[in-house]
């Protein structure tokens, strides 16, 4: 396996740039953090609307969030990427593709976790704010949102491991991210295939693993952050 790292390790990483677009692991990367950074605000949106008291903004967002939720990602994929340009004759690029299903889906499941997080603020932080003049929205950005996100920040860290992991469904429209360009190492050496994948997995066993230790450790530091002494290891 180290001859096959030695090798290729800079295909594995970036791809065939800068002669070629970016690709491997920066790819997948990159695409993960952008569809992250992107459904993040959609996300904090969708999740306000879900605890809204006005029935005609929170009934359609969860529609929508249950909607999304019990579609497969690969079938949008596959909608957008074939099906669309079927019917509006406009072929969709692989990246602005992969990346807007990323962003959907990402910003849906986001939003139950704003939800949560909302929920999770005891409501007299709410009263409390309205009762000093503040107006809903106020309340909600100024008060009771921050107190959220704080206790979120382990979910969100989780939510980007899960990301990285779904960008491998590019594979199946072509997209040169790091486990396309494993099948195409595979394709070269041939015989090689476990060697390939047992290199891919370990890939992302390091990426996944090494963010779910830092959900972890800042979930630790908020509970003792919160509760000093009590912490859970």
């Amino acid at each position: 396996m180290l001859d096959l790292i030695r090798d290729y390790w800079l295909y594995f990483l970036i791809g065939q740039y800068p002669q070629g677009p970016l690709g491997g692991l920066a790819l997948t990367l990159a695409l993960a953090a952008l569809a992250l950074v992107l459904a993040l605000p959609l996300g904090v949106v969708l999740g306000v609307a879900r605890v809204s008291p006005l029935r005609w903004l929170r009934w359609p967002v969860t529609a929508l969030v249950h909607t999304v939720r019990g579609l497969p990602l690969l079938m949008v994929i596959f909608w957008a990427y074939f099906f669309l340009p079927a019917v509006t004759g406009h072929k969709t690029e692989q990246f602005g593709t992969m990346l807007a299903a990323l962003v959907i889906f990402d910003a849906v499941y986001l939003a139950e976790v704003v939800r949560a997080g909302l929920q999770g603020v005891p409501h007299g932080q709410f009263e409390a704010a309205r009762s000093l003049g503040f107006g809903y929205l106020g309340a909600m950005r100024l008060v009771v949102l921050p107190q959220a996100l704080r206790a979120m920040l382990p979910s969100l860290v989780n939510q980007f491991v899960a990301t990285i992991k779904e960008t491998s469904l590019g594979y199946i429209i072509g997209l040169n991210e790091i486990s396309f360009i494993a099948a195409q190492v595979n394709a070269q050496v041939f015989t090689r295939a476990a060697e390939v994948y047992g290199l891919l997995a370990a890939t992302y066993f390091v990426l996944c693993f090494g963010l779910s230790r830092l959900a972890w450790a800042l979930e630790r530091r908020l509970a003792r952050g919160r509760a000093p002494g009590r912490v859970t290891p």
